[in-house]
């Protein structure tokens, strides 16, 4: 699939910011073979006295923008076109057992941002939580093949949880999410991965988007019309990070577009930093997906 991805998020301020420090992570990268960037940009208004790019640690893109003209509102903006292909999973049945793929990672020396060993731990925003683990544990024996099991709870999540936008915030922790049984998109992937790092098993977060026009005949996914986010569950060397989204219960496929990758939803926020103001501020976020025609010269050949 191409798609023309378009994003716009406005900060409105009770008082004027004298100057900011904002740090964007709102641009997409090449994720071979998922993703395949062709064209991006990103803009702001006020204009950034200074912007430096990069990557961070995981690979994603980072701005660092310094603001030092006095502004009450922040107008952030990017477009991208993005070639997406499916990854093709194996049968579930066929993939290594959930204790040899908890040894494996235990046993790897790997430091690297695609290592499982950045994934096995509690994280900023995804304490370990006991009831989550038990509740977890009774899709994952130890002689159960791996993504069978991740393929399970994903379905049990989304089964046994109500998506219910508003009644959570990026502050909420998954034992109140799951205790609740309800929130959204962010919530369900940090239930998610809290489980499975409980058992040993190396799971990480996904942003990103999907395509908020569905084919002729299908329903629209949830989550569409704003940022989403997913897990990845690291399956063993063989078949590595699996995308899984516990929002619509389905596998993460060439609907999903990844935007950044880390070890929970601190690690990926769109937007971070710091502005010398005081008082309250708003937030306004809109998103598009859209698929658009492949040109001509891209088609495949009959």
């Amino acid at each position: 699939m191409l798609y023309d991805v378009r994003q716009t998020t406005t900060y409105t301020y009770g008082t004027t910011v004298r100057s900011a420090r904002q740090v964007l992570r709102m641009t997409p990268v090449d994720r071979m073979p998922h993703q395949h960037v062709i064209a991006h940009m990103l803009n702001t208004q006020p204009r950034p006295t200074e912007m430096e790019q990069g990557t961070d640690f995981f690979g994603n893109a980072v701005a660092w923008a310094t603001f030092d003209t006095p502004h009450d509102r922040l107008d952030i903006s990017t477009r991208a076109r993005i070639d997406v292909h499916a990854v093709v999973l194996p049968d579930p049945e066929t993939t290594p057992m959930v204790d040899e793929v908890r040894r494996e990672a235990f046993a790897s020396t790997d430091l690297g941002p695609s290592s499982p060993v950045h994934a096995l731990y509690p994280s900023r925003a995804i304490p370990l939580d006991a009831e989550i683990t038990d509740w977890t544990a009774q899709s994952c024996p130890a002689n159960r093949p791996i993504l069978a099991a991740a393929l399970e709870v994903m379905t049990r999540i989304h089964d046994d949880f109500a998506y219910m936008p508003g009644t959570t915030d990026v502050t909420t922790l998954p034992a109140e999410a799951f205790a609740a049984r309800r929130g959204v998109c962010q919530d369900f992937a940090h239930v998610m991965i809290a489980g499975f790092r409980g058992l040993g098993l190396p799971a990480r977060y996904v942003s990103g988007y999907l395509r908020t026009v569905p084919p002729p005949g299908q329903e629209r996914l949830a989550g569409a019309d704003a940022t989403h986010a997913w897990a990845e569950v690291w399956c063993g060397p063989e078949l590595g990070w699996v995308g899984l989204d516990p929002t619509n219960s389905i596998p993460a496929g060439e609907d999903h577009i990844i935007l950044a990758i880390g070890r929970d939803y601190a690690d990926v926020a769109p937007v971070d930093g710091v502005i010398v103001a005081s008082g309250e501020h708003g937030l306004a976020v809109g998103v598009d997906v859209v698929p658009v025609e492949r040109p001509q010269a891209d088609a495949p050949a009959s």
